[in-house]
């Protein structure tokens, strides 16, 4: 086995083994999608969930990209990847399965787009939003083998296209908002991160079931602000709510601000 090879099935060890991943199909698609394909070339900036500040990697390898650690897209801006393992248990979470239609809000550059495609298979479909022009067009160049992603320059508070079985949002916003919750098949997944100013809140699982939604704190998180229509506050209601459901997050909480630059 090459290092490489190893590295990448330590890596999957380790998100398993942290997250207790029960799909083996997301356990497949981490150990088959290069994260290497979906970034510049190296050396990188990387930091572990813990870290302040970022180390460079000290020299261009991709074993150096097969540990639970941010890469960062544009240090400057503290624009990072999504952290491994908390987006692995988040889909693990959601079970998204073979043929589902998955809409992500804020794809960045894509590589979950491309873990999720590998799990929802050639009969699925990812469709896959990113507010960024620069980093929606590096995405589509990325996802460009993956036949059954389509990457979208957009606002994905305005148009995600037809009914989804599961919506992941992958930024911060206030509420969850209605064309998500509307969009929605019977029995569908919506995971949001809602959030406060202070980039705090909780992820809530959100579940349709018949004509009303079942909603479950999953985590408490920071995470990078959303943009777009989304962020403006609907009304006393939807802020009440969300300040009951953060108040049910579990205590485990991950310590970090990610860099995800991305919208809905």
């Amino acid at each position: 086995m090459s290092d490489l090879a190893a590295a990448r099935a330590r890596y999957v060890e380790l998100i398993a083994k942290r997250e207790r991943i029960a799909s083996p199909r997301l356990l497949e698609a981490l150990a088959a999608i290069p994260r290497e394909d979906f970034l510049a070339k190296g050396p990188w900036r990387i930091k572990s969930e813990a870290a302040r500040s970022y180390r460079l990697t000290p020299d261009p390898d991709p074993v150096h990209l097969y540990d639970n650690v941010l890469v960062a897209i544009d240090a400057r801006r503290r624009l990072d990847t999504g952290l491994p393992s908390l987006w692995a248990h988040f889909i693990d979470l959601l079970d998204v399965g073979e043929k589902d239609r998955v809409v992500q809000i804020g794809c960045g550059l894509g590589y979950f787009s491309a873990v999720l495609s590998k799990i929802v298979g050639p009969r699925g479909r990812v469709h896959a939003i990113e507010c960024d022009g620069r980093l929606a067009a590096r995405a589509a160049n990325y996802l460009r083998p993956y036949r059954n992603v389509e990457v979208v320059h957009g606002d994905g508070c305005e148009e995600i296209g037809e009914p989804a079985d599961v919506i992941i949002v992958h930024a911060g916003f206030p509420h969850p908002h209605p064309l998500w919750l509307q969009s929605l098949r019977p029995r569908g997944r919506l995971l949001a991160p809602l959030t406060q100013r202070d980039r705090e809140g909780a992820a809530l699982k959100i579940t349709r079931k018949g004509r009303g939604f079942e909603a479950e704190a999953v985590q408490q998180i920071r995470i990078f602000p959303g943009q777009g229509r989304c962020v403006t506050a609907l009304d006393d209601r939807v802020a009440d709510w969300w300040q009951r459901a953060a108040a049910l997050a579990p205590l485990r909480f991950r310590g970090i601000e990610q860099g995800l630059p991305s919208d809905g």
